[in-house]
């Protein structure tokens, strides 16, 4: 029960265990992090049969997926600082029977990463419900640790969000507000630092948008009001980069410096992605990212990309 906590309740009283202000305050060179998004214990069955508002019967192809995965970061070298899993983790929404049986299934899986990875969790609409509850909110946050919290990693600020209260937070307002409130006191804090952090990175399961701010609502972005709110916000507190999931497909842009990173699935590809997770470098200037095949990470193709660590030798988007 110990290693069990320490591997997936180490954000707490909205920080995280290890990657502590104290810890973690001063620039201390490169390194680099893994992003991944959306395992989704259950829904490549599902998708198939054309059945996605069921639960998800079946997942031992995503508890595969996710154990090459864990497998590939393990062997990556130098060693990622963490890895972030930017929400869905499983398919089965709250209250549902299968939802337990996913969750142990996923922990098993991701008991293999090795323990100087950190694990870093984002809730997404499947982990929360599509309109969350003040007890679906409990029961991840006993689960996989708080919904929304900061952490400090080599002199890089990130602040983890719980998007679902961006999306519909009707049965919550009052846990909506209270993260709207934390959220500007981070802001307003960082911002007035000396020295100031190298970066401010951003990690949510709901992309901004998927290929442009004025881009119409959708299921698979957050609402135009909440979008430029946040987006300005963002911006005015010099946020780098926003990671998220939810489409299973990548996609993105830059606006005015902010780089929205909309990354794949390990699990259930909508698009013609493949299963995969995305690299990021991070240097003294800049962020720098590529999402690759499981394959692709598996037999190395990373180093020609990427570098090893020293410094990235081809960007993926220019801002």
């Amino acid at each position: 029960m110990a290693g069990e906590e320490e591997t997936f309740l180490r954000a707490k009283h909205r920080t995280f265990s290890g990657l502590t202000e104290a810890a973690e305050r001063q620039w201390s060179g490169p390194f680099c992090f893994i992003q991944a998004a959306d395992p989704q214990l259950g829904l490549m069955k599902a998708w198939r049969d054309s059945n996605c508002d069921s639960d998800g019967d079946e997942w031992a192809e995503e508890v595969e997926l996710t154990k090459q995965a864990v497998e590939a970061v393990n062997h990556l070298r130098p060693r990622p600082r963490f890895m972030v899993l930017c929400g869905d983790l499983v398919h089965a929404l709250p209250g549902s029977s299968y939802k337990e049986l996913q969750e142990r299934d996923l922990k098993a899986v991701l008991t293999g990463t090795d323990p100087s990875i950190p694990l870093v969790f984002v809730s997404g609409n499947h982990d929360l419900g599509n309109t969350p509850t003040p007890s679906s909110v409990e029961q991840y946050c006993k689960c996989w640790g708080d919904d929304y919290f900061s952490f400090w990693v080599g002199g890089v600020f990130c602040l983890v969000l719980n998007s679902q209260f961006f999306f519909d937070a009707m049965a919550c307002p009052e846990l909506s507000k209270a993260q709207e409130a934390w959220l500007e006191e981070q802001l307003s804090r960082v911002t007035t630092m000396e020295p100031k952090p190298k970066h401010i990175l951003v990690f949510q399961h709901i992309p901004l948008y998927i290929e442009s701010p004025n881009e119409e609502d959708d299921y698979f972005n957050l609402q135009k009001a909440t979008r430029k709110r946040l987006l300005d916000r963002f911006k005015q507190a010099g946020v780098k980069a926003v990671f998220s999931g939810h489409y299973h497909r990548n996609a993105g842009g830059c606006h005015d410096g902010l780089d929205m990173v909309v990354s794949s699935a390990i699990g259930c590809q909508l698009g013609k992605d493949t299963h995969g997770v995305r690299v990021v470098v991070v240097t003294a200037d800049d962020v720098i990212h590529r999402y690759y095949s499981l394959e692709q990470l598996r037999v190395g193709g990373m180093d020609e990309e990427l570098g090893n660590g020293n410094g990235p030798r081809k960007r993926s988007i220019n801002c």
